[in-house]
Order: C-alpha cells, then structure tokens, then sequence
C-alpha cells in the first residue's frame, strides 16, 4: 500500500516492508490469483454488515465522459466552414425583368 500511496518506484520502498523484489513478485502473484480482489469482497462485506457502506453512486460528465462520437459529431472538420454568399454582379439584370 505503501508504495501506491507514494507513488514511488519498487526499489525504493522502505527496506523495513522487506526486499523490493520480494514485494514486487509477491504483489504480481496476489493481483494475478485474485488475492486482492478477495480482500476487496471481505472487507466490503464487513463494512457492508455494519452499516459503514452507502452503496448510491452518482456519475455524471465530470466523471465519466462520453465518446465524441456519442454526442453525434460528425468524421472530419470540427466546424462547418464559411457559407457561401450569392453576390450580384453590376452586369446582371435585376429581379423582376
């Protein structure tokens, strides 16, 4: 837990938790079993059966957001370019004739 709080690199782990190799080996080895994921479940349960575990959860964009292409922007330029204007001519008759 350690290292994760601190963010720092397995070699530099406190010597008191043991060798760095050890606890590296032994992390990969608990993640791939599924150790943690057990531990994850009981101590759920446990807080769960006291009463300590509010189990609403609320998402919104700030937390979770949608794919561009969820929101029906279209492939290709970001904005629609410049409109095209009808301009007359001096040379062109005018409506009507």
């Amino acid at each position: 837990m350690w290292k994760f709080r601190t963010g720092t690199a397995w070699r530099d782990v406190p010597e008191r938790y043991g060798p760095w190799a050890t606890l590296r080996t032994r992390f990969r080895r608990w993640a791939a079993d599924g150790t943690f994921d057990r531990m994850l479940r009981a101590a759920q349960a446990r807080a769960d059966a006291a009463g300590d575990v509010e189990w609403l959860v609320s998402v919104d964009s700030t937390i979770v957001r949608a794919h561009q292409h969820a929101a029906g922007a279209r492939k290709g330029a970001s904005r629609p370019g410049p409109r095209p204007v009808q301009r007359r001519s001096d040379q062109q008759d005018p409506p009507g004739l």
